[in-house]
């Protein structure tokens, strides 16, 4: 019998439908793997901003990855929002102990409407337990910032490599948006640190774009790509799911991107 490719999404809801779990179900939808979900928090948002955030008891979303990795072991896992240190310690806690592989960490700090999303106590938790077990970690040049001390996405590199990181990509699409280029930083072990430039898509649809694309990067890895390839594909998405997006309206503030402008049928591999 045939299989589909499962991606596991740890991350918190978004009642808008526009980031957190459901930007990372309709995204790896649409590139033809299968979603499964631990939420790690509720919030209470819409295009305008998050008004209220409620934690998932430590225990509840443990038993959420126990469960998936029980009957249906992903092929890779993106963690998104974990609000504080006792969901962070859960979810590494539980990953290692599944010896969870292709795992993209996007550190979810603050929101784009400038709500804060992560405790303080949180972050000592990232680094310490989840960085090192990241195949990828994609900050973006604010939380970049916050984890290394530095605006210099060079000696940022440095010092998350020194925090145990095995890839890095530093987004810089919400750093001077006056700008018409768009610069981010990977680093791979195997090319070292690139610097990727690229036209700056305009548009005020942009909510959950963080999270689009670090559940698109675990979608192709999940495939069978490589680290360097899985991002160049999922950045390649994310700009066509703005650009598709950017002419359509959908509440009073930034509202989603276009996740389903060409989407692929479920991808079937032999078990």
């Amino acid at each position: 019998m045939p299989t589909y490719i499962p991606v596991l999404s740890i991350a918190g809801s978004d009642s808008s439908g526009g980031a957190g779990i459901q930007a990372d179900i309709k995204t790896m939808s649409a590139l033809g793997v299968y979603a499964m979900t631990a939420i790690t928090a509720i919030t209470v948002q819409n295009t305008l901003g998050v008004t209220a955030v409620q934690a998932i008891r430590p225990e509840i979303i443990t038993g959420q990855i126990d469960a998936v990795f029980a009957d249906i072991p992903p092929h890779a896992v993106k963690i998104g929002m974990l609000f504080d240190a006792a969901t962070a310690c859960a979810v590494a806690d539980a990953l290692a102990c599944h010896h969870a592989y292709n795992i993209v960490l996007d550190p979810v700090m603050i929101s784009t409407s400038g709500s804060r999303l992560l405790s303080e106590d949180a972050i000592d938790v990232i680094v310490r337990q989840l960085i090192p077990i990241a195949d990828i970690i994609t900050p973006n040049a604010m939380e970049a910032e916050a984890l290394t001390a530095t605006t210099d996405p060079s000696q940022q590199i440095e010092r998350l490599l020194d925090k145990g990181a095995r890839a890095i990509l530093i987004k810089g699409g919400d750093k001077d948006t006056t700008n018409d280029t768009v610069t981010d930083w990977l680093y791979t072990p195997h090319d070292g640190t690139v610097r990727i430039d690229s036209s700056r898509i305009r548009s005020f649809n942009t909510h959950g774009t963080g999270c689009t694309l670090s559940s698109a990067i675990a979608s192709f890895l999940a495939i069978g790509y490589p680290v360097a390839e899985a991002v160049f594909k999922a950045k390649e998405y994310i700009s066509s799911a703005i650009s598709t997006g950017s002419y359509v309206s959908v509440g009073h503030g930034h509202g989603p991107v276009d996740h389903f402008f060409a989407p692929i049928p479920l991808i079937k591999e032999e078990s």
